[in-house]
């Protein structure tokens, strides 16, 4: 283990089939006026809208809507939440819906009563929040960036062509998070194993630093192991409700900031993802698989130790007879198809990329 640490985490979960009843637990905690915030729509198809408003009036409580909150979202949305969260004096910001409601919800509860443009102060200059933060709360409906018990808010600026993540500290983190796996059965397969990779993929740019025998790298390879199989029972049966209670608590571990204490980390598929998804508003698991392979082989002879314990300890390789760069490959090779196999987009000219914005891209990795 690296280094000296802390490690606290303030958000208290509540998990499983009946999670959704402990609103009644929370809200009584805050004051009258509730910001509702969620994405197009597909709460209310599905019934999740009708159940927490329910659960909202039975508590007396003020709802106020802030819908439309889109999969990556604009700092012009941004705006727009400030604005209704400072007209209304709301009390909680509630997110229902996955990792991008989620982030929009804590971007907000940061920006509300900023006194200088937020975009300025939190994503490019990267500024610690030193005004009032307005409590969140999550319901999560899909599950894939961990959002949920992180101080994490990503924010996309299509006139500048920058996507960026804030990691703001405990104080922004949310309150409460509600996991009932069954909201995650209706997800379109296509959102289902973005989700998944952005897991994994949350997993790995943790796990490949560093090659001290690190208690995270263990607890890592677990999780790892736990979504491969997870995920496999889950695409034949979208509705396996272990495969799927499996997928979404891996989600939360594998960004909730535990596996990271006494790490180096890398985070650069992170970065270049969100580089791409700036240029072509690409679903952010798909950005990520679409650039993890080349990333992942081009760093592998620096890496070697790890990447050969990556293929016994997770893949499975028999390293019998075999030179470590054989093993680490071997690996690789599996990754990749497993990732074929869940159906990834696998290069970034199926996402939109042309050869005219590589420039770009890679200007935004590290604006």
């Amino acid at each position: 283990m690296l280094g000296n640490f802390e490690y606290a985490n303030p958000t208290r979960l509540y998990f499983g089939e009946d999670s959704l009843g402990y609103l009644n637990v929370e809200l009584p905690k805050f004051g009258q006026t509730i910001m509702l915030t969620y994405g197009g729509g597909s709460i209310k198809k599905n019934g999740i809208y009708d159940q927490v408003v329910e659960i909202l009036r039975a508590n007396g409580k003020t709802v106020v809507e802030d819908p439309g909150v889109m999969p990556n979202p604009t700092v012009e949305k941004l705006y727009e939440g400030c604005r209704i969260a400072r007209e209304n004096q709301v009390d909680l910001i509630l997110a229902v819906g996955g990792g991008s409601v989620c982030d929009y919800a804590k971007a907000v509860s940061v920006s509300a009563y900023c006194e200088e443009d937020p975009w300025e102060k939190y994503y490019l200059r990267m500024e610690d929040v030193d005004n009032p933060v307005i409590p969140v709360g999550c319901v999560l409906t899909m599950v894939g960036t961990g959002s949920e018990m992180n101080g994490g808010a990503v924010i996309t600026n299509h006139e500048s062509r920058l996507k960026i993540g804030h990691v703001f500290g405990d104080n922004v983190f949310p309150k409460f998070s509600i996991l009932n796996p069954v909201f995650t059965y209706t997800l379109p397969e296509y959102q289902m194993v973005a989700g998944i990779y952005d897991i994994f993929n949350h997993i790995c740019e943790q796990y490949f630093s560093g090659e001290d025998d690190n208690t995270s790298d263990y607890i890592s390879e677990g999780l790892m192991r736990s979504l491969i199989r997870a995920s496999r029972i889950a695409i034949q049966n979208p509705a396996d409700y272990e495969a799927r209670s499996n997928i979404m608590w891996t989600a939360t571990w594998a960004l909730n900031t535990l596996i990271a204490k006494g790490k180096t980390t890398d985070w650069m598929v992170h970065m270049i993802g969100q580089s791409v998804g700036a240029y072509t508003d690409a679903t952010h698991g798909m950005t990520l698989a679409a650039v993890s392979m080349a990333y992942y082989r081009h760093i592998m002879p620096c890496g070697l130790a790890k990447f050969r314990r990556f293929a016994v300890n997770v893949w499975d390789v028999s390293p019998e007879g075999k030179s470590d760069e054989t093993i680490a490959a071997e690996g690789l090779g599996r990754m990749e198809a497993y990732m074929k196999e869940l159906g990834l987009v696998m290069n970034l000219r199926d996402l939109g990329v042309t050869e005219d914005m590589l420039e770009g891209i890679a200007d935004g990795v590290l604006p």
